[in-house]
Order: C-alpha cells, then sequence, then structure tokens
C-alpha cells in the first residue's frame, strides 16, 4: 500500500517545512520549491526573514533572483512562527550544532528544534534531522522526543537522518547536483524520505538505519581532516629539511593510482571540518575508545595558526625587526577561498596571536567587510590589492601597501591581485602558495 504522505509527496501538494534557513537550510527550501512545493522556513532570526520576504538572499551561493520569483511566486515563504507546523506534512530540520568550549556537542538548537515539532506533531507527518551531529541523536534524542504524545514511529509519523553535504563556494556541486544520503528510523520511514528527497535532488542513496546516517557525514569530514592533518605535518618536516612542500605534493600528485593530493594550510576553519570529527571523538570517549587518528590530527591542525606566527616572527627577525610594533597586513580572513564566512577560522587566531606579540594588525578581504573579534572589538577592511572594489563596502581609510612590514596571505580570495601583493609588499608569508605564478617583484617571499 503506497503511504497517503508518498501519494501527496509524488503529487507535489504536500506543505514542506525547513527549519533554520542558513547555508544549509536556504539552498534545500530554494530547490524544494523550485521542484513544486509550496515551502515554509521557520528562522528565529528577524532580519533573514524579512529580508526573505522582501526577495533578498543572504547566502552567497543562492541567486537573489530565484529567492525573488520565488516569493512572488508564492513558492517560498518564511516566517518566524512554529504554530505553523501543525500545517506541515514535512519537516527538515537544518539548525547549527556547533561544539562548546570544552569541545562537547551542543545539540541545544537540535533539542529546541525537535520540541517546537513535538507541540504539534501530528499523524502522516515527516521529520528530517539534517544537522551534523553525532551516531546515535536521531534514535536516542529526537525519537524519544516526538514519541512523548503517544504517536508511534513508522505508524503514526515518521523520522530519518539525511546528512548535509553543502560545500559553500562550491560552483560545480550544489545542493541540487551533490547526492543525498538518508536513512530511516524504519524501512517506512526511509521510503517516505527518499520519495520526497527524490523530488529536489537528482540522487538519493537510502542507508539501513539513521546511525549509519549520521556517521557517513563524520566519515567525510575525518577523512579531510586527518588527510589536512598529514598535510600540515609535512609541511612542518620540509620546512625542518629545507624542502618545498608544495613541489612535493605536486609531484605526488602526478602518480595516477594510490595517492590523493591534500594541500597544508593556517589550519581548519569552516563549520565542519575543524568540528564533525570531535563529535565522533567524543561519541567514542563514552564508549571507553579514543579516536586517536582523529585527536593527533586536530592537535596538528589547531597548531598551525602557532607555526604561521613563528614563520612572520622569523621573518621579521631576519630583517632586523621584532613582531613588536610592526604593522602587519593579514590577506583574507574568510574561513576559505571566496566566501564570506570566518566561523573557525585560522585568521582569527592568527590576528589574537599577533597582538599579543605587541604588532599592529590590519587585514583586507572582499567578503568581509567588518570582522568581529572575540574581545567585542572590531576590524574593517582595508582596500588594499582587491582586483575589484565594491561600493557596498565599508572600509577605513586609505592605507598604502609600504607602510606594511609584513604581509600574510592567509585566504587566497580570485579577487586579490598577488602580482601587486609580491611587487609593492616588503615582506609576504604565502600560507598558501598563492604567490607561485608570480615571476618577480620586490618582496621576499616565505612560504608554509
Amino acid at each position: 500500500m503506497i503511504s497517503p504522505l508518498i501519494k501527496k509527496i509524488n503529487r507535489k501538494s504536500a506543505k514542506v517545512c525547513v527549519i533554520g534557513l542558513g547555508y544549509v537550510g536556504l539552498p534545500l527550501a530554494i530547490e524544494f520549491a523550485k521542484s513544486g512545493f509550496v515551502v515554509t522556513g521557520i528562522e528565529v532570526d528577524k532580519v533573514k526573514v524579512k529580508k526573505l520576504r522582501q526577495g533578498q538572499s543572504y547566502v552567497d551561493d543562492v541567486d537573489g533572483q530565484e529567492v525573488e520569483g520565488l516569493v512572488r511566486k508564492g513558492r517560498l515563504q518564511a516566517t518566524t512562527d512554529f504554530r505553523l507546523l501543525k500545517q506541515m506534512d514535512t519537516v527538515s530540520i537544518c539548525v547549527p550544532t556547533p561544539l562548546r568550549k570544552t569541545k562537547d556537542p551542543d545539540i541545544s538548537y537540535i533539542l529546541a528544534a525537535t520540541r517546537e515539532i513535538k507541540k504539534h506533531l501530528h499523524k502522516n507527518q515527516l521529520i528530517v534531522l539534517e544537522s551534523t551531529t553525532y551516531p546515535g541523536t536521531t534514535d536516542e534524542l529526537v525519537l524519544p522526543e516526538l514519541e512523548e504524545n503517544g504517536l508511534k514511529v513508522g505508524r503514526d509519523f515518521f523520522l530519518a537522518f539525511s546528512p548535509e553535504r553543502v560545500d559553500p563556494g562550491n560552483k560545480i556541486y550544489t545542493t541540487k547536483n551533490t547526492p543525498k544520503v538518508i536513512g530511516g528510523v524504519t524501512p517506512q520511514c526511509t521510503e517516505i524520505a527518499v520519495a520526497l528527497y527524490q523530488q529536489a535532488i537528482e540522487k538519493v542513496i537510502p542507508v539501513n538505519s539513521t546511525r549509519s546516517a549520521e556517521m557517513v557525514k563524520l566519515l567525510e569530514n575525518t577523512f579531510r581532516a586527518i588527510n589536512i592533518g598529514l598535510a600540515n605535518e609535512v609541511a612542518i618536516m620540509c620546512d625542518r629539511l629545507g624542502i618545498n612542500v608544495w613541489e612535493v605534493i605536486d609531484a605526488a600528485a602526478t602518480k595516477p593510482f594510490g595517492f590523493m593530493p591534500f594541500y597544508p594550510g593556517p589550519g581548519l576553519g569552516g563549520h565542519c571540518i575543524p568540528i564533525d570529527p570531535l563529535y565522533l571523538s567524543w561519541k567514542l570517549k563514552a564508549l571507553n575508545y579514543n579516536a586517536r587518528f582523529i585527536e593527533l590530527a586536530s592537535e596538528i591542525n589547531t597548531s598551525m595558526p602557532y607555526h604561521v606566527v613563528n614563520k612572520v616572527v622569523d621573518a621579521l627577525n631576519h630583517q632586523k625587526k621584532s613582531a613588536n610594533g610592526s604593522k602587519i597586513l593579514i590577506l583574507g580572513v574568510a574561513y576559505k577561498k571566496d566566501v564570506e564566512d570566518v566561523r573557525e577560522s585560522p585568521a582569527l587566531d592568527i590576528i589574537e596571536l599577533l597582538k599579543e606579540k605587541g604588532a599592529e594588525v590590519s587585514y583586507s578581504d572582499p567578503h568581509v567587510p567588518v570582522l568581529m573579534l572575540e574581545n567585542g572589538k572590531s576590524l574593517t577592511s582595508v582596500d588594499l590589492f582587491f582586483k575589484s572594489s565594491s561600493s557596498a563596502f565599508s572600509r577605513v581609510s586609505p592605507r598604502t601597501s609600504e607602510e606594511f612590514d609584513c604581509i600574510i596571505i592567509v585566504t587566497d580570495h580570485s579577487n586579490f591581485d598577488y602580482d601587486a601583493v609580491v611587487n609593492q609588499g616588503k615582506l609576504v608569508v604565502d600560507t598558501r602558495n598563492a604567490t607561485r605564478h608570480v615571476q618577480r617583484g620586490q618582496a621576499k617571499i616565505i612560504r608554509l
């Protein structure tokens, strides 16, 4: 027998809801709306709701014209009112899952969303958790909460987990063409969740349980974190040996089998790779198992800002200058190339470490006009080395490249003019190998 909910999904008459309209939830809501559903987005940030109602996008990877068109057609609506959940047939939870300062998982946003859903849970409703979390969260925390009102999973309502796989700034792989993994609490939960996501996503991959689906995301990002940790350690080794690590990796990458290149950098950033492996590590500690690879990779990756600052201090010393009192420019403070997201960015640590040494630190970033620091103070982007300028940016008074004792390339945005960096700077510490194609210039270049 075909479930009544699957019939509504196939007819595109199901009312779809996405809770959390950030860089994961908004693209998902857009894809559901584009596929023919009427989508309601619930977001606690009133500013985001206001912008969406006006047809504006605040996420780099979401086209504002698409948002405007979908809002105008009535396909996409945004609200702060959780009471609308009682009208919804499907609910996808896309809320943040940060780490606490103690490196324990903070699942308070998941629990808050679940409790709101519980108030309005009804028969033939599908709930899908997308927020990255440790294996067991859906079964152990979300399910008991939803069943408290007497409804039974797999019979009255349906529950599944589907890990988000968003890669901000990626122009090739988007929400629509990135395969979607789905695992339900019961086989029918999986079947209904697959039926929904197949309407909007090109390829859907079912797995046997929510725990398997939760583990998939953690494996993906743990794989990256560990291999980046290895690349970072190799960079430190090569530095001690006087070898160009970039040349070594590029040469190794010519092997057509058995090797996948990962590159070193100033540290890990973003909401996924630095955090997700620690969710897995935390869960395994409760099972009396020490995830040694994860812990070691985390230790190496979090030490990289210190390595960068040491390189800067040594480079300044060779020029008979002290870090104390030196004027230093950070190029790029976003956590990765061509995005505006600064969460967990290694630039934040590098800035704080340099300030502790008495340096006068400025930054330039075409995607981040204002940077909030941990102490509550802020810095404003300096308009230097941009290939093009944007009037939307409010920047400090004009500065010249000659006044900086050192320029540190932390994030290799496409909009930086690296020829100008090398030709106008005095000393450049390049943590991304961004200046590799610059033929000549006056600056002394120190690579990671």
